[in-house]
């Protein structure tokens, strides 16, 4: 594709893809200096943590920024001077000069992103997480594997050394005896984001067009465009998908050591209340998993403990962490430390880390300088089985019906724990499980070989396992 103009480009992709075979030898180790040249799509607050952390790796510079928003584009620029500056992803991927990309996009644009630039001979660094529905995750693993490319998902976690010690005190050891269960929390502060009586206008500095990619053009009736995206379906994945990808993973490498692909069924209460806001993405949302070994649970709140509050609903353990229940105790886990408890509740060892934060970007280098994606800390194939807990959680609460009690009777034997927490946290602002709002799944069965739903409501929840592309913008089938 280098050797091709962006209208020829163009026309193959929507097409149905690239045809130019992919060299499976680095364009850098031509290079003078060996360097690698890094192109940036996403110019936003996490693009640009991530050039803060690649700038300062050895033999590595920043060549290319993209950005449909000028002015973000413009800010990044000023960061860094040399490097040359498109509005569309498709002109930084096809320049002969960027070795590999960093993809820091809206949710919803990071696997046609990587599959571009994959198909084009390039290695990717995709930031969590890595699909916004499970199809398309599926087909970024399959071009990861087709064109021979190194590709990393940001969770950075994994590269925290704490992590194996972690693994090490629990299995190895046996530092708390055998493992229960585990709670996973993300319970934080969010507000509304508003709810306009017009669409949003969209600024005149802004591409749109390929702002929105993948997603459907529809009207906008929150407050703001950026960021705030992360709270509407068709073009984020909620809490689940923002924070929650990073605790599931924690969760799938320290507790499972990647063992289960995927919960083998799931249970989801929960809704988005109190706000009455322009999203649809849950803000307080209780999930139920089984593995066939160790049950996980899933906590998240996005409320204030009370009307016009500030603090968190109670809760036991970190607010955005995991708490692993043992038959001597339990351990507490959160981004860059850890505890681990006795059954007195008296703290028997610490642990310390660095929360992967720049050794995550160098684990990324150093693969892409040997050519290895076996020493990649989160290569692609783990993070689309992580993002796989995220999207099937969504897809739970999106094939959910008024709430039932029956449905809990009925259901996983963790759910009357759960919906119990989640009416303490509604019961402040005056609500319950029966308001308006609160939806309960049935019990749904996965298939772990293809990630899909089987049985009871399964057509219904399977409806998200793949979304509906503008045809420009399709994400291509390759498996």
């Amino acid at each position: 594709m280098v050797n091709t103009t962006r209208r020829q480009f163009i026309q193959t992709t929507v097409a149905g893809g690239i045809t130019l075979a992919t060299a499976t030898q680095p364009v850098w180790s031509a290079n003078a200096n060996n360097m690698i040249n890094l192109g940036f799509i996403g110019c936003g607050g996490r693009g640009n943590i991530l050039m803060s952390a690649f700038s300062k790796l050895s033999g590595v510079t920043i060549g290319g920024l993209c950005d449909p928003d000028i002015d973000r584009l413009g800010q990044a620029k000023k960061r860094f001077p040399k490097a040359e500056t498109w509005s569309d992803l498709r002109d930084l991927i096809e320049n002969k000069s960027i070795d590999a990309v960093v993809i820091a996009t809206c949710n919803h644009w990071h696997c046609l992103a990587a599959i571009w630039a994959m198909e084009a001979g390039k290695d990717v660094y995709v930031e969590k997480p890595l699909s916004h529905s499970q199809w398309e995750g599926e087909q970024t693993v399959a071009a990861a594997e087709k064109y021979e490319r190194i590709c990393q998902l940001g969770t950075q976690q994994r590269s925290d050394p704490m992590q194996a010690q972690i693994k090490e005190f629990l299995h190895q050891e046996k530092g708390l005896g055998d493992i229960v269960s585990v709670q996973v929390n993300r319970v934080g502060v969010r507000s509304s984001i508003g709810k306009r009586s017009t669409p949003l206008p969209i600024p005149h500095n802004m591409n749109y067009d390929l702002w929105l990619g993948p997603a459907e053009d529809e009207p906008i009736f929150r407050d703001k465009l950026q960021y705030d995206w992360h709270w509407n379906w068709n073009t984020g994945s909620g809490e689940m998908g923002n924070w929650g990808i990073h605790i599931l993973d924690d969760v799938r490498n320290v507790v499972f050591r990647d063992t289960v692909k995927v919960p083998s069924r799931i249970q989801s209460i929960g809704g988005r209340v109190v706000w009455d806001d322009a999203g649809n993405t849950p803000n307080v949302q209780m999930v139920a998993m089984e593995t066939g070994s160790v049950p996980v649970q899933i906590q998240l709140a996005n409320i204030a403990a009370e009307p016009g509050g500030k603090k968190s609903p109670k809760h036991m353990g970190p607010g955005s962490g995991y708490i692993v229940q043992c038959s001597g105790g339990h351990y507490e886990g959160r981004r860059g430390n850890g505890v681990a408890f006795d059954k007195d509740g008296k703290e028997i060892r610490s642990f310390k880390g660095d929360s992967g934060n720049g050794s995550h970007q160098q684990n990324f280098i150093d693969a892409v300088r040997k050519r290895n994606q076996k020493i990649l800390n989160a290569d692609i194939v783990v993070g689309n089985d992580s993002t796989a807990w995220c999207n099937l959680a969504n897809s739970a609460f999106r094939a959910s019906r008024e709430y039932d009690p029956n449905l809990l009777t009925h259901g996983l034997p963790s759910m009357t724990e759960q919906a119990e927490r989640l009416s303490k946290i509604l019961s402040p602002h005056g609500l319950g499980l029966q308001s308006t709002g609160i939806q309960a799944s049935t019990v749904l069965e996965v298939n772990p070989e293809t990630g899909k739903f089987v049985g009871v409501d399964a057509e219904q929840a399977n409806r998200y396992y793949k979304r509906s592309y503008r045809p420009a913008y399709a994400v291509p089938k390759l498996i």
